[in-house]
C-alpha cells in the first residue's frame, strides 16, 4: 500500500499515513495522462490570432491596370495575398482550440499522476498549518525543514487563508483545492504537498446530491394527504 510522510507545521516528522490505494496505487497510464494534459493546454489558449482576407484589406477597389496590352500579368486588385500589404490567404481565424475529455479520462490520468509522484516518494502531508498569521519566510522554512526542493504543488483545504497568503509569494509553489486538482499541475511538481484535511476531502470525493440535498421536514401538515383514487382526504 502507498505511504507519504506526514509533518507537523515545524517541519518534524510525525507520522506515516498509509494512501488511498484507488487514488495513490494504480498502475500509472501515460497515454491517457499525456492525452489529458494536451487537451488541458489546448483549452487554455485564446484562440484569438486573426489576419485579414482579401476582403477585409482596406482598399483595392481599382483595376490597377487594364486587362491587356501592357505586357504585365493580369491583376484585378492590388490587396490579392501576393501583393505586399495584402491579404493573407490561409491565415488563422478565431477558433475554439477545446478539445472534449471524457470524465473518467480525466479522472484516470488524475490517479495516474497522483500514484507516479506516490511512488516515487513524492507526497508529502502536513497536519495543519497552524500559523499565526501568514508569512512567507515560515512557508519557505517550512518547505527546507520538510526536504522539499524545486516546484511543488500546496493542496491546501477551503478556508485555509493563512497557508494560502503565505505560500502564495514563492515562484516555485503552486496552490491547488481537493477537488480542484489537475494531471497538469500534478505532473507540472516535482513535490505534492497536502494539508491533512485536503487530503482527506480529496479521498472523500465530490459530495453526493443526497448528502446537498436541503432535508424536507417530516410533518403531516406540510402537504395533504391524497388517497388511491388522487382525491385529498
Amino acid at each position: 500500500m502507498p505511504s507519504a510522510e506526514m509533518f507537523n507545521v515545524a517541519g518534524k516528522r510525525v507520522d506515516v499515513v498509509d494512501l488511498d490505494e484507488g487514488l495513490f496505487g494504480i498502475e500509472p497510464n501515460v497515454p491517457v495522462m499525456h492525452q489529458v494534459v494536451n487537451a488541458q493546454l489546448a483549452a487554455a489558449r485564446a484562440g484569438t490570432h486573426s489576419t485579414k482576407t482579401r476582403a477585409e484589406v482596406r482598399g483595392g477597389g481599382r483595376k490597377p491596370w487594364r486587362q491587356k496590352g501592357t505586357g504585365r500579368a493580369r491583376h484585378g486588385s492590388i490587396r490579392s495575398p501576393q501583393w505586399a500589404g495584402g491579404g493573407v490567404a490561409h491565415g488563422p481565424k478565431p477558433r475554439d482550440y477545446s478539445q472534449r475529455t471524457p470524465k473518467k479520462m480525466k479522472r484516470l490520468a488524475l490517479r495516474s499522476a497522483l500514484s507516479a509522484r506516490a511512488a516515487a516518494e513524492k507526497v508529502k502531508i502536513v497536519d495543519e498549518f497552524a500559523w499565526e498569521g501568514p508569512k512567507t519566510k515560515q512557508a519557505k522554512g517550512l518547505l527546507e525543514s520538510i526536504g522539499i526542493d524545486g516546484k511543488v504543488l500546496l493542496v491546501i483545504d477551503y478556508g485555509d487563508d493563512i497557508a494560502e497568503k503565505s505560500f502564495n509569494n514563492l515562484p516555485s509553489a503552486r496552490l491547488s483545492r481537493p477537488l480542484r486538482l489537475t494531471t497538469y499541475d500534478v505532473l507540472w511538481a516535482d513535490t505534492v504537498l497536502f494539508s491533512k484535511t485536503a487530503l482527506d476531502r480529496l479521498v472523500a470525493g465530490p459530495p453526493t446530491a443526497a448528502a446537498t440535498a436541503t432535508p424536507v421536514a417530516d410533518d403531516e401538515d406540510t402537504a395533504p394527504a391524497v388517497t388511491a383514487g388522487g382525491e385529498e382526504e
